[in-house]
């Protein structure tokens, strides 16, 4: 009877080890970025080879549905109320969200990701997609209230918060040396792929 529960008992030792493993080598995987910011060093058909922030090589490949905008700078002046915003946002001194940058949607993107959620451009900060719906300008900026459905938000904005807006893209916008920033999901054959590309215009670093 004791030989018996031994010779059992080793297989289901060796199956708990496999598992273990297996379990400890999906953990140690790297996770999927969601957006990758970087310079694009060059295209090959649908095919991008991106150098990230980081420093890391990162091939994406696009879609016949991947959106491609460009960003372009815009006015303080241009958060008007009634503008549906972004802005990323870090704690200022006194607690009050600091805009790190604030992106003007124009009227065909308004609702697109409304809300406040963590974002990933530096720590600590979140990003927030808004109505403005009060605006009072100060000696060294701008401070708005924007409301989401799921509340509202005061922030504050300096002169030298880069403020830009989105325009019509299209793959003519992605040149070697282009700042960008590209939303990305795995694809099935475990390689990155991109539906949506936010591209730089004149040299410009997309500040979100």
């Amino acid at each position: 009877m004791l030989l018996r529960r031994s010779t059992l008992t080793r297989p289901l030792i060796a199956v708990a080890m496999v598992a273990g493993s297996t379990l400890y080598a999906i953990a140690q995987q790297a996770p999927t970025p969601s957006r990758v910011r970087g310079t694009l060093e060059a295209v090959n058909g649908d095919l991008l080879d991106v150098k990230s922030r980081s420093g890391e090589d990162v091939k994406l490949h696009m879609g016949s549905d991947t959106k491609i905008f460009g960003i372009t700078k815009i006015a303080l002046a241009d958060v008007k109320v009634g503008s549906f915003i972004g802005t990323t946002t870090v704690p200022g001194p006194d607690g009050t969200p600091k805009a790190v940058e604030v992106h003007v949607f124009p009227e065909a993107m308004r609702g697109t990701g409304e809300g406040s959620r963590p974002w990933d451009l530096r720590p600590n900060s979140s990003m927030t997609n808004a109505t403005v719906s009060e605006s009072v300008a100060g000696v060294d900026g701008q401070t708005i209230m924007v409301k989401y459905k799921d509340g509202e938000k005061k922030v504050v904005i300096s002169q030298d918060t880069p403020i830009v807006t989105y325009v019509p893209g299209d793959k003519g916008d992605l040149k070697p040396g282009a700042k960008l920033i590209a939303f990305v999901k795995k694809l099935p054959d475990g390689s990155l792929g991109t539906d949506r590309i936010s591209v730089g215009r004149d040299g410009l670093t997309p500040p979100m």
